[in-house]
């Protein structure tokens, strides 16, 4: 047997084949090149449905390649078994069997004569000019699957079969398992480019049907893309025809010793180039998908806008556009059963609408799950809840996803089966028309799908179940039920103190958190009641916004023993957030501290929480009050044995003392008022409780790490 040398590509060595690719390269040649390929495009307007035929390419190029050359175990499943048989009767492949041959042949021709890639590629281009861009590049890579699929069904089955030996021989075709080894880099290089090349295919399809209702040629992600597509195509054709030329070159090798370094070389200096036109073409098109996700985002709010100024017999349509609009899941989790329900459950029902972030608080849960489970024993309070979680998708990890079903577990109502399934332009109509920001809100809608309330929480603190059905009405028909009182401050809080009021006791209510002044007041205050005889009950309500504080009180108070206390803050919390709902409430209602004597209270209270001391509220039924704060209340109760012989003739202990503090104001006083600027509107002027002249206003920025 005669032995030849290694056969080599006689066109280039690597050093001249990397200067053509610095040329390949070149902005300029692009440039020039783009002007020429787009001198042959004459689209005549007809349309083809390229899908199927990249699925039968992807099966034979991708699939089978991998399967064989790579020696990967890709297994078809039913869905790929059931496609093979639907495409065999694809009637679309008969019209264009004929230009899918015509290419192949082209292909075959050109690349068999070792012509010029360029000059083949142009060839191609101008034979194909009555097609759009991508099906140019699909046609062609059918026809490069006719050519691949020929010679590896006559280069596999020549051992085994015998016409396909004769065929073989024919073309002197090298035996694949003989050669396997120095073919290997060879067919590698090669499915690197194929993979390229069908990267940048299925990205200018999916340019191509993208819906024209929501972006057009002329809109800037989708005209850059446009203006790129002509020379990616060029590109992908261009590779294809090297690919061919690679299979041609095996003719004729069959006794052959194949060196595949510089083919190799090539081929993959051309995947190079096809990978970063698919990296460009691919930025693009994300663009593109976010400016149609924006444009339908916008389309779905003002949809939701319109849905909310239209009159409906139900509630559905609403809850549909705000939770989830299609029927392929059950989107929510009934909080008793666990199991999945569909928005059905809430049809013609009174609904409150729980939205949040993920950090919503066991006492807000704790709470307003008493007030549910309250509602299913009424008649007349029958409504629904759901919780409507607004998470953002960039920090979603395991911890949040740990804490949101952590949360969904503590609620005995509806709940958002997944954050993720609520469309972007309903998160957008809640935090722009409903105000949301961090803090949790409760909308209410009414069976009808109308608002009754932006915001219900403030309302549903202050009376609980007896603000149903959550309207703006309602609210101010309840407050015109209220006076300033001592069941107003505490009400569903602690049924004792309300005891203590009925009994007819003195009552006193403290707060702070410094231990040198709550220990002196209530030393004073118990003398105080000791030397007059007096009836007294104190009660420690702690203060605002320091949970892990007012745990280690709480301790404190159990091994101390100053006075009542509540053993547990969530009740401490939640007469502080119903004291803050009060304060909103009014000012939503255009109240202000001159006209509103229960909003004047409420914001002498909040500024006496403010402070650095304690402060305390002694009261006698419902509506005596005397107030003080810090070293001005521990003076007062020291000189009881000034005024409280006057106690009889004034009308009693709240009277009496109320006249000492009121002729006895101190000279100087600071005082301070501060607001969760995430609850509601901040009051443009605001008094002080001591001097009743104007606060002024500063903005804080507070980090307590606890």
């Amino acid at each position: 047997m005669t032995s030849y040398p290694p056969r080599q590509l006689p066109s280039s060595t690597p050093k001249m084949s990397q200067r053509k690719e610095r040329r390949m390269f070149s902005t300029s040649d692009d440039s020039a090149m783009t002007k020429q390929v787009q001198a042959t495009h004459a689209p005549d307007g007809r349309d083809i449905d390229v899908k199927p035929i990249l699925q039968i390419v992807d099966e034979i190029l991708v699939r089978f390649i991998a399967r064989t050359v790579e020696g990967h175990d890709v297994r078809r499943d039913q869905d790929a078994l059931e496609m093979t048989a639907a495409l065999a009767e694809f009637d679309m492949l008969d019209s264009l069997a004929y230009i899918i041959n015509k290419i192949s042949c082209e292909l075959s021709c050109k690349c068999s004569g070792g012509g010029d890639a360029h000059s083949s590629t142009m060839v191609l281009l101008n034979y194909m000019s009555s097609y759009a861009w991508h099906a140019k590049v699909v046609l062609t890579l059918a026809a490069f699957s006719v050519i691949f699929g020929e010679f590896w069904l006559v280069a596999q089955l020549s051992t085994e079969n015998t016409l396909a030996k004769s065929v073989a021989l024919l073309k002197q075709l090298p035996d694949i398992a003989e050669n396997f080894m120095s073919l290997k880099p060879h067919f590698e290089a090669l499915i690197r480019l194929v993979k390229a090349a069908m990267d940048v295919t299925m990205c200018i399809v999916e340019f191509k049907e993208l819906p024209s209702e929501y972006i057009s040629e002329d809109t800037p992600p989708m005209s850059v893309a446009s203006t790129h597509i002509p020379i990616a195509s060029y590109w992908v054709i261009r590779s294809i025809v090297a690919c061919a030329s690679q299979i041609a070159s095996l003719i004729g090798t069959r006794n052959e010793s194949i060196s595949s370094a510089t083919e190799a070389w090539e081929l993959s200096s051309l995947a190079h180039k096809v990978t970063s036109i698919y990296e460009h073409l691919k930025k693009q098109l994300h663009l593109c998908y976010q400016y149609i996700d924006d444009k339908r985002h916008v389309e779905a709010y003002h949809n939701l806008i319109r849905l909310f100024e239209t009159v409906h017999v139900d509630n559905m349509k609403i809850l549909r556009a705000l939770i989830y609009a299609k029927d392929d899941i059950l989107p929510l989790v009934d909080g008793t059963t666990k199991s999945r329900v569909s928005l059905e459950v809430l049809r013609r029902k009174h609904v409150l609408l729980l939205i949040s972030d993920l950090d919503l608080s066991q006492e807000e849960i704790l709470v307003l799950d008493n007030l549910y489970k309250d509602a299913r024993t009424r008649a007349d309070t029958q409504y629904e809840m759901v919780w409507v979680p607004i998470v953002d998708k960039a920090v979603w990890n395991e911890v949040n996803k740990q804490k949101f079903e952590y949360l969904q577990s503590l609620m005995a109502w509806f709940s958002v089966c997944d954050p993720f399934i609520i469309e972007p332009s309903a998160v957008k109509y809640i935090k722009e028309v409903w105000n949301f920001s961090k803090t949790a809100i409760l909308v209410a809608l009414d069976p009808q799908g109308r608002l009754s309330s932006p915001n219900a929480v403030h309302m549903i603190w202050i009376w609980g179940n007896l603000a149903f059905p959550f309207t703006s009405e309602k609210e101010e028909s309840l407050w015109k039920q209220e006076i300033w009182s001592l069941e107003l401050l505490v009400d569903g809080i602690d049924p004792t103190v309300l005891e203590w009021m009925t009994e007819g006791k003195l009552i006193c209510l403290y707060g702070g958190e410094d231990l040198e002044w709550i220990e002196k007041f209530t030393a004073t205050a118990l003398n105080v009641a000791k030397v007059g005889n007096l009836e007294l009950e104190m009660a420690y309500v702690g203060k605002s916004n320091a949970k892990e504080r007012m745990q280690k009180m709480i301790k404190t108070f159990m091994s101390r023993k100053f006075s009542y206390f509540w053993p547990n803050v969530t009740s401490i919390w939640f007469f502080w957030t119903r004291l803050e709902s009060m304060l909103y409430s009014k000012l939503l209602h255009g109240k202000t501290v001159e006209n509103d004597e229960i909003m004047s209270e409420v914001m002498t209270v909040l500024s006496f929480d403010g402070s650095d001391r304690g402060w305390t509220i002694f009261c006698r039924g419902a509506t005596e009050m005397a107030r003080a704060k810090g070293d001005t209340a521990i003076e007062c109760l020291s000189k009881f044995d000034e005024w409280g012989p006057r106690m009889d003739e004034e009308g009693g202990f709240v009277p009496a003392m109320n006249n000492y503090l009121n002729t006895n104001k101190p000279p100087h006083h600071c005082n301070r008022l501060i607001l969760p600027g995430s609850t509601g509107g901040i009051p443009q002027k605001v008094v002080c409780a001591e001097c009743g002249r104007q606060m002024e206003k500063y903005f804080m920025y507070r980090c307590c790490v606890e």
